[in-house]
């Protein structure tokens, strides 16, 4: 199995995914408080090598890369207009339900940030392939994912 973690960094809270290429499946996928990045990619490491590390160039970027080069090869990527197209992956791949399904596209409103769909989608285009997220959708919590 292929692992690949994205990083949509920022200065309070970034968005983290695990992504198992060769499944093209999420396995985790959180948005986290900046300083349980390092512990959490860590502790996905532990458990099997991640192979790559993608990390957005945007707010926040700087520094990460040295921090985690120790973990993984790194591969910086331009992530301008991710935030926005994560509003758009999302909704494919938890469709809305109810009476929301019936709000037209542009009215429908996540419920949470969108950092770790954002940190998906730079591994996506990255990589050049899709993946199905079977997990619960993302965390929006303060402490590590699983």
């Amino acid at each position: 199995m292929t692992r690949v973690a994205g990083l949509d960094p920022g200065r309070s809270k970034c968005g983290l995914v695990l992504v198992d290429v060769d499944g093209a499946t999420v396995l985790s996928g959180a948005v986290l408080r900046s300083d349980s990045v390092l512990p959490t990619l860590k502790t996905w490491h532990g458990q099997a090598p991640v192979h790559l590390i993608v990390i957005g160039d945007g707010t926040g970027a700087k520094g990460w890369a040295e921090r985690l080069k120790s973990l993984a090869t790194i591969q910086t990527v331009n992530e301008r207009g991710t935030t926005l197209r994560a509003r758009a992956r999302f909704w494919e791949l938890w469709p809305a339900k109810d009476w929301r399904a019936l709000l037209p596209f542009g009215m429908r409103v996540p419920p949470g940030e969108l950092d770790a769909i954002a940190a998906l989608l730079m591994v996506e285009e990255h990589l050049e392939i899709t993946c199905r997220w079977p997990i619960p959708r993302p965390l929006f919590r303060t402490e590590p994912a699983p």
